[in-house]
């Protein structure tokens, strides 16, 4: 039964990004091929370049996928599979991707601005201030978080660490040999995807761990330094390539649990049966499904990180208005059905291995008898890892090398995209700081390299609040409903941005409405919570999110009734 869902939500994924996706494209946005993007009218050979539609597909999916649509599903699942696809399905066709393909594209309208930005624009000036606090504090928290991921998965898949950094000469070679040298870019492509497989193989014999307590510490200062290095290159020279190589290393990797779930499926049907309870509304320990199934499964369904990369990265590098269908909105279809992946390997492949149904039942209450139990990032990735293994070795066998090597391969596949999210944040963070300093004339911020200083150097600082570097972790409870409401006040812009335009606006408007309720919903609980446990730190922070949101509501509000005034054509016309 799991493997045929599957197959279902893969059919309707396909039919809903032809049919729907045309129609935002068609008929809401009016892509227009006529029109000059940004990559030509501005192209400087560092951040503004026009580039082929799938290479910016590779960076965009990358980026915006991460950990996020592995690690939301695999603790969502906690309340059942069927709300946890239900919202996977639908979130993504009507709000996440609609999402996406929105701040793409007024990006792409307004010299390839951030959509805080352009927010000064579409609702106005105050709003620029209000988004920057919000997306600042975002961005930082990811940084910070991300690069202290990398350095506890380095330790948790030491086989892991050969093949991702050998990625980086890989991609420079990739990116010389098709952008200086003008050679196939599928061709060679192909040939750096081998070798990339070639790297995995030999990591699963030289596996690196750093040894001594301050382990993780080491990898966050050399993935900052890293961080710093790939922000200010030229985004063809190691941005562009490397996600690439990932965007193709995803897409084997897909296939694979694909395929592992058409052999268990066919060699034992039974064994692919779904073992996590259709729906569990009361898991020990869990906070209520209403709102949080909404917060917890983020990317995979609609996240605010999202506009970020579309606003900061994607846009400056679309050659023609009609790629962002495949980038925005496809990206973000991409995405959903990787969570629909993670949701088939942690309810269903998690017990295939199993004997007997109420065995591999039994295997999924080890790693999520309780919220405490599935909540830790270990939990959470181990339990796809596991499914996906247990899939694929009716494939491969189980011999130790080769599930060594399938471990080996889901754990390159799981680092290297916590690195694109991490070095994609960054970039994104220079630019919103750049921005920032040239509205405030601060001509030093302006610059690539101070701005990445202040990006890198403040994130760096997060992390080492506490010395074992988790002082991100004392702001990450608070991160799911930032970002969410991120989401809600980015479909917010596209809607005043559609209004203004005169043009269809309830393809954002419910899909903003559904997010501010639910995360508003989500933060006034976590505030409650927060001021309970005398958290002031958190309770403070929260508050202060709170009324910016609703701040930016009213602003939001205001600009829709600004926009029947006899003004409103000039300044549509000024919003692109």
């Amino acid at each position: 039964m799991g493997f045929l869902i599957f197959i279902a939500s893969l059919v309707w994924f396909f039919a809903m990004y032809q049919l729907y996706g045309n129609y935002i494209a068609r008929k809401i946005y009016k892509l227009d091929d006529n029109r000059i993007t940004p990559a030509h009218t501005l192209e400087d050979g560092v951040d503004y370049v026009p580039t082929n539609k799938w290479v910016v597909w590779g960076h965009h999916y990358t980026s915006i996928a991460g950990l996020g649509p592995i690690v939301g599903p695999s603790l969502a699942i906690i309340w059942g599979w069927i709300p946890a696809l239900l919202w996977v399905t639908l979130g993504t066709i009507f709000m996440g991707a609609v999402h996406d393909f929105s701040a793409l594209v007024i990006s792409l309208r307004n010299k390839g601005y951030s959509i805080g930005e352009v927010s000064m624009k579409i609702i106005g000036p105050r709003a620029r201030y209000l988004f920057f606090l919000v997306i600042f504090l975002e961005l930082w928290v990811v940084i910070a978080i991300f690069a202290l991921i990398m350095g506890i998965l380095f330790n948790k898949y030491p086989s892991s660490v050969f093949p991702v950094w050998m990625e980086i000469p890989i991609a420079l070679m990739l990116s010389y040999m098709v952008f200086r040298r003008g050679k196939n870019l599928h061709a060679w492509s192909w040939l750096a995807l081998i070798l990339m497989y070639v790297t995995i193989a030999i990591g699963v014999f030289i596996p690196i761990k750093i040894p001594g307590s301050h382990a993780v510490v080491i990898w966050l200062v050399i993935m900052m330094a890293y961080c710093y290095i790939a922000s200010v290159l030229p985004v063809e020279t190691l941005l562009q390539p490397r996600d690439y190589i990932n965007a193709h290393e995803l897409l084997v990797a897909m296939g694979l649990i694909a395929l592992g779930a058409i052999f268990a499926a066919f060699r034992a049907p039974s064994h692919l049966n779904y073992v996590a309870p259709a729906i569990n509304l009361h898991p020990k320990g869990a906070p209520s499904m209403w709102p949080f199934l909404f917060v917890v499964i983020a990317c995979g369904a609609i996240s605010g990180f999202h506009a970020l990369v579309a606003s900061g990265t994607s846009s400056k590098q679309i050659d023609k208005e009609s790629d962002s269908k495949l980038v925005g909105y496809g990206g973000m279809v991409s995405e959903g059905i990787l969570a629909s992946i993670v949701i088939l390997a942690v309810a269903a492949g998690i017990g295939a291995l199993a004997k007997t149904q109420s065995g591999g039942i039994s295997v999924w209450m080890q790693h999520y008898s309780s919220w405490v139990a599935a909540k830790g990032l270990g939990a959470k990735i181990g339990a796809f890892v596991s499914g996906s293994t247990n899939m694929m070795t009716y494939v491969f066998g189980t011999s130790k090398f080769m599930v060594s090597l399938i471990t080996t391969i889901m754990g390159v596949f799981i680092v290297s995209f916590a690195g694109t999210s991490l070095d994609t944040a960054t970039r994104a963070q220079r630019y919103v700081l750049q921005e920032f300093g040239r509205d405030l004339h601060w001509k030093w911020l302006e610059k690539k390299h101070p701005a990445t200083i202040v990006a890198v150097l403040s994130a760096f600082a997060l992390a080492m609040i506490k010395p074992n570097g988790t002082g991100a972790l004392i702001l990450w409870p608070l991160f799911g409903t930032i970002n969410q409401l991120l989401a809600g006040l980015v479909l917010l812009v596209a809607t005043v941005y559609l209004i203004k335009k005169k043009t269809h606006f309830l393809v954002t408007l419910i899909p903003m409405l559904f997010m501010i309720t639910m995360t508003s919903w989500a933060m006034w609980n976590n505030i409650v919570t927060f001021r309970k446990a005398h958290n002031w730190l958190l309770f403070v922070i929260g508050l202060v999110v709170f009324i910016l949101m609703i701040w930016l509501i009213i602003e939001g509000i205001i600009a829709i009734i600004n926009a029947h005034t006899p003004s409103a054509e000039k300044e549509a016309a000024e919003i692109g």
